[in-house]
C-alpha cells in the first residue's frame, strides 16, 4: 500500500517543493521510501509501503522499458502473475504488480481498465501523448482526490491533505458534500468537503489532456438477478470465495487476518487455512459481557492460529479523539472509527497485510434493517397507516433505532432505506442548522424500488466507498498497514450482487447463502451466532466529564469555528448526548483544521 502525489503543468521541474510537500503529508502510507520524477511537464511522487517485490526494481514512481510511461499506484492488482504471462513480450526488470500496468497500457491504453482486477488508484503519464490517464478501483477500495491549482496546474493525490500541503488548492467549503455529511453522518464518495478538490469516484477512470479533464465511469454494478438453486449457488460461491482469498494472500510479508468472530471474519480466517500452515489472527473487544473475544477465541483454536488479542484501551476519550483527527480529512462520524485504528495499530507491530472480512452484510444480507424491509415488502405498501407499524418493528429489531421518532410513509422499501436507514439530520434540522442544499448520489443503475437487492446495491456504490472503505484505508495507512477486502473480488461480488434476495435473506434467517456454504466451516456456537456491531455507545462517552468539556468548549462557543458554518443556536438543540451530538462534535473538530 502506498501513497501517490502528483502535479501536471509546465515546467514542472520548479514544484519539486510542493511535491515534497505533497508526498510528505502522506508519509504514513508509505515509510519504506520516497521518490519523485519528472518530464517537462509533469512531477510524479509516491510513498512506498513495500510488500510485493521488495527490491529496488519495485520502487515509484515506474517507468516503462521505453520511459515513455511512468505510473505511481496505490494499491494491489490481484492476479497480476496471469495477466504478465498473457503479456510476456513485455520485457520485465521485477516481479511488481505495478509493471503489469504498465505492459498493459502499452497494449491497450485506457482500455486496460476494463481487465484490470484488484484495488487500486494509479495515474499514468503518457509523454508522448502529453496525457495523465487515472483510475480508481470499481468498489471504492483506494481513494484519488484532484483539482485544479491556482495558476491552472492539475493536482492529485490520495488524500486531500496532500493536495493542501501543496498550497495550491482552493479550500472553499462545500455546501452540498456538508448537508450529505449532517444527514449520513460521511462525506459522498463522489465529492469531497472542499469545493474544488473532487474525489474521483469509485469505478470512474479520468483523463487529463491540453488541461482538460474528462472523467467517465468505466464498470457498473450488474443490474439482472440470477435465476440459480441454492445447491449451484452454493458450490459456485465456495469456488469464487476460495479464488478471492488464495489470490490475495499473494506478498511478500506475512498476510494475517482481522477476527472478530462474526460470521464473515471466521469464513475469510476458514479459508486462509486451506492455504497457508499457520496464520496470524487479531482480535479487538471490550471488556464486558457482551465482548466478542470470545467467538474469536473458538475459531483462533479451531483453526490453531497465532492469535493476538486487543482490548479496549481505558484511555481518555479526547486524546483518542485528537490522535485520530489528523488522518481524517473531513468530517466522519462513524464510532467505530476508534477500535479500527486500535486494531490496525496493534496488528502492524506483527504485520504488514491483513485480510478483512468486511463489505459481508452487504452482498449477503446482514443488517437487521434488511430484513426488516424485506419483511414490509412482502406485507406493507407504505402508502396507509401500517407503515407506522413498520416503524415500530424496525425499531423492535435495532437495539438503538437510527429512524427519527415519527410517522413516516414512502412509496417503497427503497424510499424509506434512502431516508430514514443511517440518517441522522433530516431536511428540515438541516434547514434549521442554516443548510439548504441538498446533495443526491448517482448510481451505476437504475433501482426497483422494491427490489431489497437494489438496496443492498445502493449500500455497496454508496455506504461502502462513502463510509467502509473510508474507514478502513484512513485507519489502516495511519499505520501504515495493508488491509485487504476478499469479499471485494470483482467475480465474487458480481456473483453475490446478483444472487436471488431469497438466497440472502427471509423472515427466519439473514445471510442465508453464507450460511449454507460454510457452516461446517465454523464451531457451533458462531453458527448460532447475531450480527453485532464493532462501534461503541456513544450515549456511555459523553458520561465522560472530559468529553463534555471538549464539547463544550466547541459547540457552546459562539466565536468557534463550526458557527461560520452551521448556525448556533439550532445547534444548541441537539447537543443531547447521543448521536447528532457526536456528528456535530466531529463537525466541529474538522473546522478547526480549515486554514
Amino acid at each position: 500500500m502506498c501513497g501517490i502525489a502528483g502535479i501536471i503543468t509546465k515546467n514542472a521541474r520548479n514544484y519539486s517543493h510542493e511535491l515534497q510537500n505533497m508526498t510528505d503529508a502522506i508519509a504514513h502510507r508509505g515509510p519504506d521510501s520516497a521518490h519523485h520524477e519528472f518530464y517537462g511537464n509533469a512531477a510524479l511522487g509516491h510513498r512506498r509501503l513495500s510488500i510485493i517485490d521488495l527490491s529496488e526494481n519495485g520502487k515509484q514512481p515506474m517507468f516503462s522499458n521505453t520511459k515513455n510511461e511512468c505510473i505511481v499506484l496505490n494499491g494491489e492488482i490481484y492476479g497480476y502473475q496471469t495477466i504478465k504471462k498473457q503479456l510476456s513480450e513485455y520485457p520485465y526488470r521485477g516481479g511488481s504488480d505495478t509493471e503489469v500496468i504498465l505492459a498493459m497500457y502499452q497494449r491497450k491504453k485506457e482500455k486496460l481498465i476494463h481487465d484490470l482486477p484488484g484495488m487500486f488508484a494509479f495515474a499514468i503519464w503518457d509523454e508522448e501523448q502529453q496525457q495523465l490517464f487515472c483510475a480508481r478501483d470499481r468498489f471504492g477500495e483506494k481513494p484519488f482526490y484532484y483539482t485544479t491549482g491556482k495558476n491552472g496546474e492539475f493536482i492529485f493525490a490520495s488524500e486531500i491533505k496532500a493536495i493542501l500541503a501543496s498550497g495550491l488548492a482552493n479550500t472553499e467549503i462545500n455546501y452540498d458534500a456538508l448537508s450529505h455529511y449532517l444527514q449520513y453522518g460521511y462525506v459522498s464518495t463522489y465529492q469531497s468537503i472542499y469545493k474544488h478538490i473532487h474525489s474521483l469516484p469509485p469505478a470512474h477512470q479520468l483523463i487529463w489532456k491540453n488541461g482538460d479533464v474528462k472523467v467517465s465511469r468505466y464498470y457498473s454494478l450488474p443490474e439482472k438477478d440470477r435465476k440459480i438453486s441454492l445447491s449451484d449457488a452454493k458450490e459456485e460461491f465456495t469456488f469464487l470465495l476460495k479464488n478471492a482469498v488464495e489470490k490475495q494472500l499473494i506478498a511478500d510479508v506475512e498476510v494475517g487476518s482481522f477476527l472478530s468472530g462474526g460470521l464473515d471474519s471466521s469464513s475469510i480466517v476458514a479459508i486462509v487455512n486451506e492455504f497457508l500452515p499457520y496464520q496470524t489472527t487479531i482480535s479487538f473487544g471490550y471488556d464486558h459481557e457482551d465482548s466478542e473475544l470470545k467467538y474469536a477465541r473458538e475459531i483462533a483454536e479451531k483453526y490453531n492460529t497465532r492469535h493476538i488479542e486487543i482490548h479496549e484501551k481505558k484511555e481518555d476519550l479526547v486524546s483518542g479523539i485528537l490522535k485520530i483527527s489528523p488522518y481524517l480529512d473531513e468530517p466522519f462520524a462513524d464510532s467505530s472509527t476508534f477500535p479500527q485504528f486500535e486494531i490496525c495499530q496493534a496488528a502492524r507491530k506483527n504485520l504488514t497485510v491483513v485480510l478483512s472480512g468486511d463489505v459481508g452484510d452487504e452482498l449477503f444480507g446482514g443488517y437487521s434493517f434488511y430484513k426488516v424491509e424485506n419483511d414490509l415488502k412482502k406485507h406493507f405498501s407504505y402508502q396507509n397507516i401500517i407503515a407506522q407499524f413498520g416503524l415500530k418493528l424496525y425499531q423492535s429489531v435495532r437495539q438503538t433505532s437510527f429512524i427519527s421518532q415519527k410517522n413516516v410513509q414512502y412509496a417503497s422499501i427503497y424510499d424509506f432505506h434512502q431516508n430514514e436507514v443511517r440518517n441522522f439530520f433530516d431536511e428540515d434540522q438541516r434547514k434549521q442548522l442554516g443548510i439548504t442544499e441538498n446533495y443526491s448520489q448517482p448510481y451505476s443503475f437504475k433501482a426497483d424500488k422494491n427490489s431489497l437487492n437494489d438496496i443492498m446495491r445502493t449500500d455497496l456504490e454508496k455506504f461502502v466507498p462513502g463510509n467502509m472503505m473510508l474507514k478502513s484505508d484512513r485507519m489502516a495507512m495511519a499505520n501504515s498497514l495493508e488491509v485487504r477486502t476478499p469479499f471485494l473480488d470483482v467475480d465474487f461480488a458480481e456473483f453475490c450482487i446478483q444472487l436471488p434476495g431469497q438466497l440472502k435473506i427471509n423472515s427466519e434467517r439473514d445471510k442465508i447463502i453464507l450460511r449454507e456454504s460454510m457452516n461446517s466451516y465454523w464451531t457451533e456456537t458462531i453458527r448460532n451466532r447475531n450480527k453485532q456491531g464493532f462501534g461503541s455507545n456513544i450515549e456511555n462517552w459523553f458520561e465522560e466529564e472530559s468529553l463534555m468539556k471538549f464539547s463544550d468548549d466547541m459547540l457552546k462557543n459562539k466565536n468557534h469555528q463550526v458557527f461560520n458554518h452551521i448556525d448556533f443556536n439550532a445547534t444548541q438543540k441537539f447537543l443531547d448526548k447521543g448521536q447528532k451530538h457526536w456528528n456535530l462534535l466531529q463537525l466541529a473538530l474538522w473546522t478547526e483544521k480549515i486554514k
